[in-house]
């Protein structure tokens, strides 16, 4: 419980700045945007005259009253577009990636979009919370990059591509790492431990990041690729608690309100290269869990990224040949 200390004086202590970077000229895709982090970031990109913000999100109507409410406090109209995409669909996600082959270009990726649930459901042959968090998060990502190349090519710039994650990855003891093959276990309902499923999660996030980026530098892929944890914050993610008088006082003393929140989100978005490869949290390069940052470190990764990368494979072949150009 080493982290400990240090997230209590975070949360009581650290406040993050206000963003203040000079959006003009962006395009900037904010998944998970009709809601909470996902929604604040993409007020504050707006607010930073960014030209054009795609809203992906599962509910195009509670996206379109999302806008509606950035609009209305930005001042800002004709800039946000609603885009459809469902996470727990392989094919919403190949059909957005296609649409977005039509902008003129994509400065920012802020993959936002997660669930936590306790609840195991099945969704693309794997648990939800792995389709959604991991599967379709780097799907996503990979069937990304060429667009956000060719913004770097055409414009002279390093694009971003960041994922939210959350220093929650500490908490999770990973006891499934000792199967012979990961995703299989964690998969399986018998052994799908969905208390612990957010957490695992968010660490198979930073591992595979962390994999990725070590094989391919920002040198050779041409864009920034980092993480962000926002800290404990108000946002939609801990619906299934908020029926409980304890989560709920222990939130209000505790939590960064959700626009505070988002103050990180926008910072790794907006983030150079010396970030690539980066957990980011407070604003800031910060190491990772011991289990990451520790001897076990490089071989979970390399098994990790293994993994995922063959299940993307199974989904669009040849789509991790993207890492290669």
């Amino acid at each position: 419980m080493d982290y400990l200390p240090g997230f209590l004086y975070s949360q009581f202590f650290i406040t993050p700045q206000k963003p203040t970077t000079d959006c003009t000229g962006k395009t900037i895709i904010v998944t998970g945007a009709n809601i909470g982090l996902g929604k604040e970031a993409s007020r504050h990109f707006v607010a930073l005259n960014c030209s054009k913000l795609i809203l992906a999100c599962r509910s195009t109507e509670k996206g379109e009253a999302a806008k509606l409410d950035i609009e209305k406090t930005t001042g800002r109209k004709g800039v946000i577009e609603v885009w459809q995409l469902d996470l727990e669909s392989y094919d919403s996600v190949k059909e957005f990636a296609k649409r977005a082959q039509g902008l003129e270009r994509v400065d920012v990726l802020l993959e936002n979009a997660g669930v936590a649930t306790s609840e195991y459901k099945v969704a693309e042959g794997n648990e939800s919370t792995i389709t959604v968090n991991v599967i379709s998060t780097f799907l996503l990502a990979l069937l990304m990059l060429p667009k956000l190349q060719e913004t770097g090519r055409k414009f002279n710039i390093t694009p971003t591509l960041t994922i939210v994650s959350s220093e929650v990855h500490n908490f999770t003891p990973f006891t499934e790492r000792k199967e012979p093959s990961i995703l299989p276990y964690i998969n399986a309902k018998a052994t799908a431990k969905m208390s612990d499923r957010y957490n695992l999660s968010k660490l198979l996030e930073i591992l595979t990041i962390r994999e990725i980026t070590r094989l391919h530098p920002a040198s050779q892929l041409h864009i920034t690729l980092n993480t962000v944890n926002p800290g404990w914050c108000h946002s939609g993610l801990m619906r299934e608690l908020s029926g409980n008088l304890l989560v709920t006082l222990i939130k209000k003393i505790m939590c960064r309100t959700t626009e505070v929140g988002s103050r990180t989100l926008v910072d790794a978005a907006l983030k150079g290269e010396e970030t690539h490869g980066k957990y980011l949290s407070n604003c800031q390069i910060t190491k990772c869990s011991p289990l990451v940052e520790g001897p076990e470190g490089p071989e979970l990764q390399r098994r990790v990224w293994g993994e995922v990368q063959e299940v993307l494979e199974g989904i669009e072949p040849g789509v991790t040949r993207n890492l290669e150009s």
